[in-house]
């Protein structure tokens, strides 16, 4: 757990290093690591504090390299779960969502909005299902106007494709207090992109990024869960690999269930 005030940007990739500049095509402008972004953990990078004016707050926020590896259902010699033992994390312990904001998608990389809108839905479902909350992201809409910087906070929750640097996935920014007091943590927005360079598919096909499969796993940081990189917990929904045709995270696992039960 990062005891700070913080953005967390979950990149989740195939490349063993991330870039400072994340370039995206022109519908997308401007994203980028900042270049003054500190890797301060593993994987984990500083992008420095920034003033929430919904808030009036201090944050700061953070980028979360996810890199290549055994992806759920291809755990290799993985060894299983010890009995007992906790395959799951949070972003902080506490850190969730206490208001209910709308959200937007647009549509990329060979799927439509219609489908993004509606998949990314059912995927929040299973988190919101399992969390016990009705609504803890809110209600979506296919996005009418542009696509904004997520570097910047500006209160639009939005769901959208650019081109990201090579072996890239997807990336998430989660806005939020993740400091203090455990009762005074909460989460104030969210953001996410998927890279154009892969090829994208809507029912698992072999050799593509399934967008469920991806999006279950982006969405779990999007509501305050962390990754789990533990070998023994592979079969997890939060573990922080992803691979080509993988489709297992799309079920969220019994741990994942615990966690963002305990959270909510």
């Amino acid at each position: 757990m990062i005891k700070k005030i913080i953005v967390f940007v979950c990149v989740l990739g195939l490349a063993a290093s991330i870039s400072p500049a994340l370039a995206v095509k022109p519908e997308n402008p401007g994203f980028s690591l900042p270049s003054n972004a500190i890797e301060v953990a593993p994987n984990v990078f500083s992008l420095g504090k920034v003033y929430d004016a919904q808030s009036h707050k201090m944050v700061e926020g953070y980028a979360i390299v996810h890199k290549s590896g055994n992806a759920r259902g291809n755990s290799g010699n993985a060894k299983p779960s010890k009995a007992g033992q906790k395959c799951y994390g949070y972003l902080a312990s506490g850190a969730k969502w206490k208001t209910v904001e709308d959200w937007e998608v647009f549509g990329g990389a060979g799927l439509n909005a219609d489908f993004v809108l509606s998949n990314t839905s059912a995927n929040i479902d299973k988190w919101e299902t399992a969390a016990g909350t009705p609504s803890v992201l809110g209600t979506g809409s296919v996005g009418t106007g542009s696509i904004t910087d997520p570097n910047i906070l500006d209160n639009k929750n939005q769901v959208s494709f650019g081109v990201l640097d090579s072996g890239t996935i997807a990336v998430t920014i989660v806005w939020g207090i993740f400091s203090g007091p455990t009762f005074g943590r909460e989460l104030v927005a969210w953001d996410q992109i998927y890279n154009t360079n892969f090829t994208w598919s809507n029912s698992g096909e072999s050799g593509k990024m399934d967008f469920e499969n991806i999006s279950t796993h982006e969405l779990g940081h999007a509501v305050g869960m962390g990754d789990i990189y533990t070998s023994s917990c592979s079969e997890v929904t939060m573990y922080g690999y992803g691979a080509l045709g993988e489709t297992a995270k799309r079920d969220l696992a019994p741990a994942d269930v615990t966690g963002v039960s305990q959270l909510y």
